[in-house]
């Protein structure tokens, strides 16, 4: 699913049983369901709407998280998760 809020695309393009990969600005990003724990076990329509509102910002409303690209690109820079329900 493609995703225009604030005019900025973003899609996920797969998702596995390791982790989804996420497409924006022509730059692939892998999260693994171990570092990103919020996408485990979820329906695939609340992991595919998500929102771009900044280049590197993006938003899943049916999930209620926000990521950044470093967020993504450097897990261990930012120990501390939530508790996955």
């Amino acid at each position: 699913m493609n995703s225009l809020a604030c005019g900025l695309a973003v899609e996920v393009t797969n998702i596995s049983a390791h982790g989804i990969w996420l497409l924006t600005h022509d730059k692939e990003l892998f999260m693994p369901y171990d570092e990103f724990p919020w996408f485990a076990e979820q329906p695939i329509k609340s992991i595919i709407n998500v929102e771009a509102c900044s280049a590197e910002h993006f938003y899943w409303p049916d999930l209620d998280v926000d990521l950044t690209v470093d967020m993504i690109e450097f897990p261990e820079r930012f120990p501390l998760k939530a508790k996955h329900i």
